[in-house]
């Protein structure tokens, strides 16, 4: 008869962030291990709180699933002498499983026969291998973990208690010092300590205590919370998502309020006062149904309705000093002017082998000017003054108090100091994105001093030998080289990427920046390029053969690049290409035995061979013509396949003419030249199906 099961691992409260994953670690990691071990089950309920993470295993079997197995033993010609009896080798075999040599039959595999026995292996009662659940709680893992006490376990926060339940049978282990029970404890002030005797009324008993153990409840209680404030005050909350799952995963027993402050901080940037809200109290902002920010907040409560007009007071309380002081460092900041903080910089350091921030700021007017350049912008007068202010907020009591606020500051402090709505806009999205997969700059300007600002970054940390490794990237060099990368995909820029990398290392240069060799730091900012390339392409479902064909010699014109990948992707699956991907594989293949692509037109003897070059200088000449359309140019490469096809129907490559041999192989290798600059095809897996 089945039985229902109950873990529950109680902790001191765990960072919000870390409780959804903790909880789906341990039902997978549970499902996984019940399935090993064959005990079955007809589903596992997970749950967590701040202070809690519990799994509920319904209709669980009482004993493992009695198994036949097949046993493979040595081959059969070990496992028989020479006389034609079984040998030590199979008898022991056979005895390690508590079989006899009478058992034993023999199956061929790959083309060998090996020795089998049939083995019963009979279910355990399921009450004796659940003890074995410490491993589960062990094996959980977290961004961030501590030691306590003598304990050498590291969790993200101490173990208290653990309940484990088989009907109402208590599951004995330990972990780190805490033996499992039957006790578990309600809310932190409202519950109590209680006793559980069945699995199947745990979300209950613990409602009972101020607990709610189902995160989506939690969840769908606040929205509840939010949703009637909004209809008796004639408001509007919207809510982040983001917030919403952090408040979520921050109480047990979530009660919603409305608060207060005071009107005059309405004459502070809405971002300051949203992000007070939300980044720092948690709390969720109030607006008209006009869309206006209102002085009034949303903040959750763990706990019930118990003198909440005390909570109230108490939250408007601390919600009020912090804007009192976002307030004074406002107003202080506009008693200056942009050059006051812009000079300020000069005393912050960026790195200590590339200078200080104002050092960092006149490299990035330079890039920045190099690409308008490149991009044949002739009115260049906005981005350059956008460039050279790019940074002065960092050094404003707001962002040092904000910091979260960088560039959005710099706007507003911007326009208030008289600079042009676009350059104000630029200083604000040369940040962008924040994220990997963030917001984009909208204009060419943020675009243009986002891109030289990463660039500098990148190419000035790699450049002196700050190469991310593992998990550590304390610059976010990762982040800016996927944010340039994404910048020019999102323009359509054709600038080929190692043009900007020459451009970010010959500035590092005449700024007297000691890069290392520039050989060895170009070879490395290129790889750290191409495999941020490789991890965009991935993004958009390209597989790894086709990206390794792409990027196999450089990144080029990026956009161009990503075309070509989308278009071999599709080309791979097309029949009616097949002998075309099969003529230029053929001719990479042949062009390798090359030693020399020195073509002498005198030693054609052939009408196929003279055609072959004929239409290979026309194609050459209309590819290096081309605006880079991926589509058109590898039709272009296509043509030659007739050719070639031709050329090899009617020419011995591997002529014992060694002039003629050597020829035909240079016609091959000028030939594959023109086809790696699309891509080098041979690693690709074509899958045509006929």
């Amino acid at each position: 008869m089945a039985k229902n099961a109950l873990f529950e691992i109680g902790v001191e409260e765990l960072p919000a962030r870390f409780v959804d994953d903790a909880e789906l670690q341990l039902k997978e990691k549970t499902e996984s291990w019940l399935q090993e071990l064959r005990i079955t089950f007809e589903s596992v309920v997970s749950y967590s709180t701040p202070r809690r993470l519990a799994v509920l295993i319904k209709g669980i079997a009482e004993e493992q699933t009695t198994i036949e197995e097949e046993v493979k033993g040595p081959a059969e010609k070990i496992a028989k002498a020479a006389d034609g009896n079984w040998s030590k080798a199979a008898i022991g075999f056979t005895k390690g499983q508590g079989k006899t040599v009478d058992d034993i039959y023999s199956k061929e595999i790959n083309g060998t026969n090996y020795i089998f026995v049939e083995k019963h292996i009979e279910g355990k009662q399921t009450i004796t291998l659940l003890p074995e659940f410490h491993k589960i709680v062990e094996s959980i893992t977290f961004g961030k973990n501590m030691r306590w006490g003598t304990q050498s376990m590291r969790y993200a926060r101490p173990i208290r208690w653990l309940v484990a339940l088989l009907g109402g049978t208590v599951i004995p282990f330990e972990v780190a010092g805490v033996k499992s029970g039957k006790t578990t404890y309600g809310h932190r002030f409202l519950g109590d300590k209680i006793d559980l005797n069945n699995p199947l009324n745990y979300e209950d008993t613990l409602l009972d205590q101020f607990v709610i153990v189902n995160p989506k409840r939690r969840e769908d209680l606040i929205l509840e919370g939010i949703h009637t404030l909004e209809k008796s005050h004639s408001i509007q909350i919207p809510v982040d998502k983001q917030l919403l799952d952090e408040v979520r995963n921050l109480v047990e027993y979530p009660q919603a309020f409305l608060g207060a402050y005071e009107k005059q901080f309405l004459k502070l940037p809405e971002e300051v006062l949203i992000t007070s809200m939300k980044e720092h109290q948690r709390y969720f902002p109030v607006k008209s149904n006009t869309g206006e920010l209102l002085p009034y907040f949303v903040g959750i409560r763990n706990g019930n309705d118990d003198a909440l007009n005390t909570v109230i007071k108490g939250n408007e309380k601390v919600l009020r000093a912090r804007l009192s002081d976002a307030e004074f460092f406002y107003n202080e900041d506009l008693k200056h002017s942009i050059d006051f903080y812009n000079e300020k910089l000069n005393r912050v350091v960026f790195q200590e082998k590339l200078g200080t921030i104002t050092d960092k700021v006149k490299r990035v007017v330079v890039i920045a000017n190099h690409i308008s350049d490149l991009l044949h912008i002739e009115e260049k007068e906005n981005i350059l003054r956008a460039a050279s202010i790019c940074k002065f907020d960092l050094s404003t009591n707001m962002v040092n108090e904000f910091t979260e606020l960088q560039g959005v500051i710099g706007e507003k402090y911007a326009q208030y100091f008289g600079e042009t709505r676009t350059v104000a806009q630029a200083v604000r999205e040369h940040y962008l994105p924040k994220q990997a997969n963030g917001e984009l700059p909208n204009t060419i300007e943020g675009s243009i001093i986002s891109i030289a600002d990463k660039l500098d970054t990148v190419a000035g940390c790699i450049g002196v030998g700050l190469i991310p490794s593992g998990s550590q990237d304390p610059y976010g060099l990762r982040r800016q080289a996927t944010g340039i990368l994404r910048i020019i995909e999102a323009n359509k820029w054709n600038i080929p990427m190692e043009t900007l990398i020459n451009l970010a290392l010959e500035v590092m240069e005449q700024s007297h920046i000691q890069i290392l060799d520039k050989d060895k730091a170009f070879s490395n900012l290129h790889d750290f390029l191409t495999n941020r390339a490789a991890y965009l392409f991935k993004e958009e479902s390209i597989e790894q053969d086709i990206i390794q064909a792409i990027l196999h010699k450089e990144i080029g014109v990026y956009t161009y690049a990503l075309a070509k990948a989308h278009n071999l992707s599709n080309k791979r699956l097309d029949a009616s290409f097949k002998a075309i991907q099969e003529a230029l594989v053929r001719v990479l293949n042949l062009a390798q035995k090359a030693n020399s692509n020195h073509i002498d037109t005198n030693l054609f003897d052939t009408e196929s061979e003279k055609a072959l070059y004929k239409e290979f200088c026309s194609i050459e000449q209309s590819y290096q013509q081309s605006e880079r359309d991926a589509e058109r140019d590898l039709l272009l490469l296509g043509q030659l396949a007739e050719p070639i096809h031709n050329f090899f129907d009617h020419n011995m490559v591997m002529d014992d003419n060694e002039r003629i041999r050597n020829n035909r192989l240079a016609l091959l290798a000028s030939i594959a030249s023109l086809i790696q600059k699309y891509a080098d095809l041979t690693k690709v897996e074509w899958k045509q199906s006929f």
